[in-house]
């Protein structure tokens, strides 16, 4: 039988995904995608890809705007936090490397938001470098072909995960085969009803050979997922609403929200301190938002003011038209509420 690694690589150059937007391009648009692939899906990437490199072309275009500009162009795309990065990353390469990406896997890794897997994925589909990727898609891959029990996010199972993906890389087609992984993993490798019959290498995956795909990889261990609860406080003078700049660190870091608080009486407080004079008040429908560890639990008051509030235009905080808004950094649920304004 031919190697695992051969038979992927045939099955992709005949099966595998090849009109994707970053594919055969440049370090900028793999590093690029390798980013806003972490957790989200590639029909999800693709327009905001698409989207991203028109606006900042090149690594200096990206590196020359400002926080508030890239974090517009990530505003639905959710964890932040990688377009902070991705932006910190592109200046420190226009320092460091005069706007050219790094080739060298020592130096791609040391930039801010990149790991292991990211950094490898870089050198072998942009540099053709011999190098192992393990990503989510490919953790379910090995887990299953090689029979690896256990979580793969506990250190003891990802060290030999790695230890399969580094022994099971060809020294030809690295690119092509990274490729393969990544296809395998989002086409047929799914994480529920896989495509086994379809498989290029189900005649020696352990999990199909031992009745063990739906329990491979083995499921995060179950935690209670907290609850939290936040009151936005929109408030409105004509069309206009005001926003707040969050603080840079934590999950909406950068981004505009309406001011926001854990308990509807802080939020009415902090309105009577600002001395804020209202016409009209209504208390929209409450929704939860789902982030990976938690879950938020929203209550929208919209208020309608007499007059724009000179005393809460501290730096940090702006009135902007709905419409404008809306192209602001603004996180998801914020989104949501606009859109119903």
């Amino acid at each position: 039988m031919t190697s695992f690694a051969s038979r992927l690589v045939a099955w992709q150059r005949v099966h595998g995904r090849h009109g994707l937007p970053w594919q055969g391009q440049a370090a900028y648009r793999v590093w690029l995608s390798e980013i806003m692939l972490q957790q989200t899906q590639v029909a999800t990437v693709i327009p905001y890809f698409q989207k991203f490199i028109t606006s900042f072309p090149t690594i200096a275009a990206l590196a020359a705007a400002s926080e508030d500009q890239v974090l517009a162009h990530w505003s639905g795309l959710g964890y932040y936090a990688r377009g902070r990065n991705l932006h910190k990353a592109a200046r420190l390469i226009v320092t460091r490397f005069n706007g050219e990406f790094p080739s060298n896997f020592d130096d791609i890794i040391a930039l801010p938001g990149i790991g292991r897997s990211t950094a490898a994925a870089v050198c072998a589909l942009a540099f053709h470098q011999h190098r192992a990727i393990l990503d989510g898609n490919v953790k379910r891959v090995l887990a299953r072909h090689r029979g690896i029990e256990g979580w793969t996010g506990n250190k003891k199972v990802e060290a030999q995960l790695w230890q399969q993906a580094e022994a099971l890389l060809p020294h030809q087609d690295v690119a092509i085969y990274i490729q393969s992984l990544m296809d395998m993993g989002a086409t047929l490798c799914t994480r529920s009803k896989p495509k086994c019959v379809l498989c290029p290498v189900q005649f020696d995956c352990v999990a199909l050979l031992t009745d063990r795909i739906n329990t491979l990889p083995t499921p995060r261990p179950k935690k209670t997922v907290p609850e939290r609860q936040a009151t936005f406080l929109l408030l409105m003078h004509g069309k206009d609403i005001l926003l707040e700049k969050r603080p840079s660190s934590g999950i909406w870091g950068g981004l505009w929200c309406p001011p926001q608080f854990d308990e509807e009486d802080a939020a009415k407080d902090w309105f009577v301190r600002n001395g804020m004079n209202a016409r009209e008040g209504q208390r929209l429908e409450n929704f939860t938002h789902i982030f990976t560890h938690f879950k938020l639990h929203i209550t929208p008051l919209k208020i309608e003011l007499e007059h724009k509030p000179l005393n809460v235009m501290q730096a940090g905080s702006v009135w902007l038209d709905v419409e404008e808004a809306l192209r602001a950094a603004i996180p998801t649920p914020v989104r949501k509420v606009l859109e119903q304004l």
